[in-house]
């Protein structure tokens, strides 16, 4: 049984104005962790995009079946649909999607990225065992041993995502941290990176290495005290929100526009 089952995994889209930002949702996970987020941007008239990766949403054993290709290609496929409604595009992603959010940006001119707990590296050091262990174990269950990491006692509830861990796929997500972290120094997008100083799941170097290893000019790193690995949905979540808003307004050159914009986008819908 998948967590929170009455929650509705599948993707969602809010309409709005000409700056638009894909939002990538983790391993196992599904949409609704990003949905916090991307109501926040909503709200204030950016156009959001959160798309359904290939083999989630459904059952463990469909996400054992995919390839790494699948999901890149699902959020290439969302890249380009955002740009044919958009003139500035962002991207963002959580975990195994701030990994999708990265591949974008290594191969894609994009006006800027928002990456939050990047799957650069992992605690769970099964993971490393898993182009063996495949072979041989098809599911595992989720590290932590049902402890979470999360400071806002409501934010699971939030969370739709798997209850066991295709190996298979597992190996997949290690195939694909490893692709992106070759090609780190192609990234050259503006880039702002948000960490949990409670993460379980990514050790809080992984931020650092990405900060120090992407090409761009203009990045940034923010920590969060009191977040865990799911940052889009725990207790600074509106923090993130705000900071993401007014992040992509300086880089999009609208700030001080705020309020005209979001009256001329909410008049155009």
């Amino acid at each position: 049984m998948p967590m929170n089952p009455n929650l509705d995994p599948g993707p969602f889209r809010f309409a709005g104005g000409p700056v638009g930002v894909l939002l990538i949702h983790g391993f196992t996970g599904s949409p609704p962790e990003m949905r916090p987020l991307g109501e926040y941007l909503a709200a204030r008239g950016l156009t959001v995009v959160a798309p359904l990766l290939p083999g989630h949403g459904t059952t463990p054993e469909d996400l054992a079946r995919c390839r790494w290709q699948d999901w890149t290609g699902a959020v290439e496929e969302a890249l380009t649909e955002l740009r044919s409604s958009c003139e500035k595009v962002f991207v963002g992603g959580l975990s195994m999607g701030a990994l999708l959010t990265l591949y974008l940006a290594e191969r894609h001119p994009l006006d800027g990225i928002i990456v939050m707990a990047p799957a650069l590296l992992v605690s769970d050091r099964r993971i490393y065992l898993t182009p063996i262990l495949k072979h041989f174990v098809k599911f595992a269950p989720p590290s932590g041993k049902g402890e979470t990491d999360l400071s806002d006692p409501q934010a699971l509830e939030r969370i739709w995502c798997y209850d066991l861990v295709p190996v298979a796929a597992a190996a997949e997500l290690l195939h694909l941290q490893r692709i992106v972290r070759r090609d780190l120094a192609r990234v050259t997008a503006p880039c702002l990176i948000f960490q949990g100083r409670r993460d379980k799941d990514v050790p809080l170097q992984a931020a650092q290495l990405l900060y120090d290893s992407i090409s761009s000019v203009d990045k940034e790193l923010v920590w969060l005290d009191n977040s865990g690995h799911c940052l889009t949905v725990d207790s600074e979540r509106e923090l993130v929100g705000e900071k993401t808003y007014r992040w992509i307004m300086d880089v999009s050159q609208f700030r001080g526009k705020d309020t005209e914009n979001q009256r001329l986008w909410k008049k155009d819908q």
